[in-house]
């Protein structure tokens, strides 16, 4: 359990929400969902009492710290910061890292709350909207390479998205997910061997 000796400075509001709803999902991912509104202060740094100016129950927070989860907001600003200017396969190693740490995030939430959380992600943003929004992010990092691939840029992406959640879903790659440059390398180059290409790996 997370404890915090000395209170936290007063927030504005929007940031005491953000803080409360980011305390709760490490709990949850930790603990699961049965975590007390005393465990969420200590982790907050706030008063028991400040959760319930916020929230008007512990459900409430809880179901909040799950839908975050599936925010894409965050991960699509990580993918606009991503250097246009780098090599396409630096660019996409990059890209297919901040999937990686989402993907797994958000597969930890649902084993550790369930069906509920996949229903928290539905409501938060309707799921094909998302992907394709993602999918578009990987186009425009895929774009200015166009005339060195025999694919489009969106057909490129939506294949590294594809490639990208297989090679990281914790029930299909038993806990050993491809590395992010591997996953590159198979949409760029496939697995055939070629003349001068590198040793395969073991």
């Amino acid at each position: 359990m997370t404890s915090t000796s000395q209170r936290a400075t007063p927030l504005p509001p929007d940031e005491r929400r953000a803080a409360l709803v980011a305390s709760t999902l490490s709990l949850v991912l930790a603990e699961g969902p049965d975590v007390s509104t005393r465990q969420i202060a200590q982790a907050a740094g706030v008063a028991e009492g400040t959760i319930f100016r916020v929230f008007t129950t512990k459900d409430e927070l809880v179901n909040a710290a799950v839908a975050s989860a599936f925010d894409s907001s965050p991960l699509l600003d990580e993918l606009e910061a991503v250097d246009r200017t780098a090599p396409l396969d630096v660019r996409l190693v990059a890209a297919v890292e901040i999937l990686q740490r989402r993907t797994a995030r958000i597969f930890r939430v649902v084993d550790a709350i369930g069906l509920k959380a996949l229903e928290a992600g539905r409501n938060h943003q309707n799921l094909s909207e998302e992907s394709a929004l993602i999918r578009q992010a990987l186009t425009d990092l895929i774009e200015p390479a166009r005339d060195r691939l025999r694919l489009e840029p969106r057909e490129a992406a939506r294949r590294l998205q594809l490639l990208t959640i297989a090679c990281t879903h914790p029930r299909l790659v038993e806990n050993d997910p491809v590395a992010a440059s591997e996953i590159v390398s198979m949409l760029l180059d496939g697995v055939r061997l070629r003349p001068g290409a590198p040793e395969p790996l073991p």
